[in-house]
């Protein structure tokens, strides 16, 4: 997969390419549906399929207090895409230029310079300065033109209480917040994941006899604090791990992190890039009154996680 940036090379597609515009945080189900539908319709004619994003979010220049964590770095989802067939990703930088473009504006680049042959969105898109474009203005505008909009309707999920909910980067970032790691699987088709660099804790845990790597997340979105059973990749081999975050209640008030212990692994850690994949959610985060309390409750739960590992069909 190719990457261009700026809003210029939309007017430098191949002519009768396939374009989604959006923000692609997560890439779940929902993205990977719209994908799907862009490589149907450009199949037949071996046209380009193209994907155009804001990096970093818009709201980081117009409301940066509001502005959501990240689901994944920006890296993570162009190794999705480039293995749903996307062709190019396109970067629109979040400049005021851009995003002072009116909705009638951005439509004509589309119209007049990108020589594209469809434009593939959700039923909740918008776009323009002040949102005041969505899909109803696309389906008016493109008739009599020579681009054909495609509107695709949201996929659906279960949660577990037998709830349907439609799948969005909300509603997956609403489920992590809350701790509902198993239900943002369904919404993304896999384990919510983070991504960090292994550094220098407190050390506690080693001292219990049972080490943590500490890693530092910067810029994406962390789950609710408690405890969850995971897996961690490390330079490519999969080790269980007992994952925790939150701000330590038992040794005081500290800045939330996260930490992963990493069942039967030995080793040194600093300074390596790992992954973390958030399976289940085990408890909360509780305050111990002693040391000896907290280091018999992870026994606790490392056996429970040990169980459930060998327990699965």
């Amino acid at each position: 997969m190719r990457l261009a940036q700026g809003i210029e090379s939309l007017t430098s597609l191949e002519h009768g390419a396939v374009l989604s515009v959006g923000n692609f945080d997560g890439m779940h189900i929902g993205h990977q549906e719209l994908v799907k539908r862009m490589r149907e319709l450009a199949r037949p004619a071996g046209a380009q399929v193209v994907l155009a994003m804001f990096d970093p979010h818009p709201l980081t220049v117009l409301r940066p207090e509001i502005a959501p964590p990240l689901l994944m770095p920006l890296e993570k989802r162009r190794e999705i895409m480039d293995r749903l067939g996307v062709d190019l990703l396109v970067i629109l930088p979040p400049t005021r230029e851009v995003l002072g473009m009116t909705a009638e504006e951005f439509w004509t680049i589309l119209k007049d310079r990108a020589r594209i042959a469809h434009l593939v969105e959700g039923r909740s898109f918008t776009f323009g300065r002040g949102r005041k474009g969505d899909v109803h203005r696309l389906m008016e505008w493109s008739a009599g033109t020579s681009i054909s909009v495609h509107i695709v309707d949201p996929v659906e999920m279960e949660l577990l209480n037998m709830e349907v909910a439609p799948v969005s980067s909300s509603v997956v970032r609403w489920l992590l917040i809350h701790g509902r790691v198993r239900e943002a699987a369904r919404g993304l088709g896999r384990p919510y994941q983070l991504w960090g660099t292994v550094q220098k804790g407190h050390q506690r845990g080693r001292k219990m006899g049972m080490p943590t790597a500490n890693l530092k997340c910067d810029g994406q979105l962390i789950p609710a604090d408690g405890v969850y059973v995971g897996e961690c990749v490390v330079e490519g081999q999969s080790h269980r791990a007992a994952i925790s975050i939150g701000t330590m209640p038992t040794f005081g008030d500290y800045p939330r992190q996260v930490e992963a212990h990493l069942l039967d692994f030995e080793g040194d850690l600093y300074g390596r890039e790992v992954e973390l994949s958030l399976v289940d959610w085990v408890r909360d985060q509780m305050k111990f009154p002693s040391m000896e309390l907290l280091g018999a409750r992870m026994n606790k739960d490392l056996q429970w996680m040990r169980f459930r590992a060998s327990s699965k069909p």
